[in-house]
């Protein structure tokens, strides 16, 4: 293995799916950026691994283009040589805030419009071909032994074998430690420690992002720190998605800081083209957040070094690194965030076990700011797509299609073992999800359509509590089941109903057509109740104040209350 060549750059290790034959296909990165619009998305071994690819992804394109536009002709308030980052200066007296970001847009609008990358990619690849090498002197993502060796304790260098991550553990699918199998893995036995180079490489970019706390090595620090999750694994992921992986890539690809008007440009810095990985760790143990989205989106959890065996299996080694905290990391644009009202810092709202059937639908208001409240930050995506729109560099009647893929752990602090993947999405005009109308503005109605389904919602869950009682169950977990099961009929008649609507509505008649639509899945999900019950369910028992409560008075009680919360108005 020593001797063997496996380059990132140039050697097929992505997966994608083709536009034309709808198959899976393993594309080197240089193959993937020219031929980008030819993909319809990336097609990994799970959805968070391609969601960290994605970021790789948009690190290099990110890179790219904040040095040379569409022409590939480098920005005039750059000093120094592209093709040599280490001589790169950024000149403020030239980048003119206002100018400089419209050549920015402008970069952004001639690639849209042409449907492709220019070469100035390829040709960035080319140049840094020995940064991507995954094996040898200096591996991709990776650290040679003499790096490992000088930074981490005497007792864990590469020589003594401590600290090892199991293949098995790295792989997001298994994540199964040594001491605890995982019955149900899709591999089995010494197959879950087998691995091909173009697999290990997408793991390795995965664990890096989504990384548990189970491993004890660490880098050496003058002060003590715990061993942090990946970055990743700690935000509610959402980007935007494209018809293509080249619009898909573009959506995403965010030139310009549009938080705030005075925010201040920085140059991008991803992790591979830190001089040294000694420099790199020296760097991250001040626990700095990053300035530039680069440098963000290539942010290792872990020092890892890779040696391989005679049967040519990977012995992995992994060290831990300081993470810079989330508290008020709004530079990342890819999660949704919530305010801390003791430390009136925002932080991103995760995703736990006891959430997974909350579809992004019923979170609406952490998406778009419905009401403009100065205590709600949108994900910096919604942000960007709602700057692009406005300079209409897309149109105001594009789909967009916001995605959601996450990484749910056990919620164990000793572990954040992966536990379950939750995968979801809105689809809306650009001019429902940005309509700017003072009066009817889309994201305000539908926050209201919402907040009555969410009462309905409640309605039936009463309605459950009601049979619960009926039947002599734990009321609290039959209702809770019941009421899961309803939220799943709606989600997708929900997000038809939105995906639908269009600037032009009348919006008090598309309301209405979803509170009808809403009154009939209502009664479908009575009706299979009702053919379901039992005998016990017509007869009832005697509900003190209330007086007799049976199937039949239950489902009275739920209609009434759920006509009179709708409301319907003549259309």
């Amino acid at each position: 293995m020593d001797s063997q060549k496996f380059n990132l750059a140039t050697d097929p290790w992505i997966k994608v799916v083709t536009v034309e034959s709808n198959q899976e296909k393993m594309v080197s990165l240089i193959d993937l950026f020219k031929n980008a619009a030819d993909y319809r998305q990336l097609a990994g071994d799970m959805h968070s691994q391609d969601f960290a690819l994605l970021r790789l992804l948009l690190a290099i394109l990110t890179t790219v283009y904040s040095r040379v536009d569409a022409n590939n002709t480098q920005y005039e308030w750059l000093d120094g040589d592209v093709a040599s980052p280490e001589t790169l200066d950024l000149d403020l007296d030239t980048f003119d805030d206002e100018e400089g970001k419209e050549t920015l847009f402008a970069t952004w609008g001639q690639l849209y419009q042409a449907g492709h990358f220019s070469s100035a990619v390829t040709a960035y690849l080319t140049t840094h071909v020995a940064d991507f090498e995954f094996l040898g002197e200096h591996p991709f993502y990776q650290a040679a032994t003499a790096d490992y060796d000088a930074l981490v304790p005497a007792n864990r260098k590469v020589a003594t074998g401590k600290g090892e991550v199991l293949v098995q553990q790295m792989n997001r699918r298994i994540s199964e430690s040594a001491n605890t199998p995982d019955t149900f893995a899709p591999k089995s036995g010494e197959a879950k420690n087998t691995v091909s180079l173009d697999e290990l490489a997408r793991w390795v970019v995965t664990y890096q992002n989504f990384t548990g706390v189970t491993d004890k090595t660490k880098v050496v620090t003058k002060e003590k720190f715990s061993n942090a999750k990946g970055w990743v694994y700690g935000i509610n992921p959402v980007f935007a998605k494209g018809k293509t992986l080249f619009e898909t890539l573009m959506l995403n690809l965010i030139l310009v800081d549009v938080r705030q008007e005075d925010a201040d440009y920085a140059l991008q810095k991803p992790v591979w083209e830190v001089p040294s990985i000694r420099d790199y760790v020296e760097q991250r143990k001040t626990q700095i957040l990053p300035d530039n989205l680069a440098e963000l989106y290539t942010a290792w959890s872990r020092l890892l070094h890779i040696d391989w065996r005679e049967n040519g299996r990977p012995t992995i080694l992994s060290a831990g690194i300081p993470m810079f905290a989330y508290e008020g990391a709004l530079i990342e644009p890819m999660t949704t965030w919530r305010l801390d009202k003791k430390t009136s810092a925002y932080r991103p709202v995760g995703k736990s076990l006891r959430s997974l059937g909350t579809a992004m639908w019923r979170n609406f208001g952490q998406y778009v700011n419905v009401h403009r409240a100065d205590d709600m930050h949108e994900p910096g995506i919604v942000i960007w797509l709602r700057t692009l729109q406005r300079k209409h560099l897309i149109a105001k009647d594009a789909p967009l299609f916001l995605n959601s893929v996450a990484l749910v752990s056990d919620g164990n602090a000793t572990s954040q073992s992966p536990a379950a993947e939750v995968v979801d999405d809105l689809e809306m005009q650009a001019d429902v999800l940005f309509d700017e109308e003072l009066t009817e503005r889309w994201p305000v109605r539908i926050e209201e359509a919402i907040e009555t389904t969410q009462t309905i919602g409640k309605d039936y869950y009463h309605f459950a509590v009601n049979l619960g009682k009926i039947r002599n169950l734990d009321t609290r977990t039959f209702a809770s089941g019941m009421s899961a099961k309803f939220y799943e009929r709606l989600n997708s008649p929900f997000k038809a109903w939105l995906s639908g609507l269009s600037g032009q509505d009348d919006r008090d008649a598309q309301i209405n057509r979803w509170k009808a639509q809403l009154e009939k899945i209502v009664v479908m999900a009575v009706d299979d109740e009702m053919r379901a019950s039992s005998p016990r369910d017509a007869k009832g028992i005697n509900d003190g104040d209330y007086g007799p409560l049976n199937i039949f008075t239950a489902k009275n009680r739920l209609m009434y209350q759920v006509r009179r919360d709708l409301d319907l108005k003549k259309e």
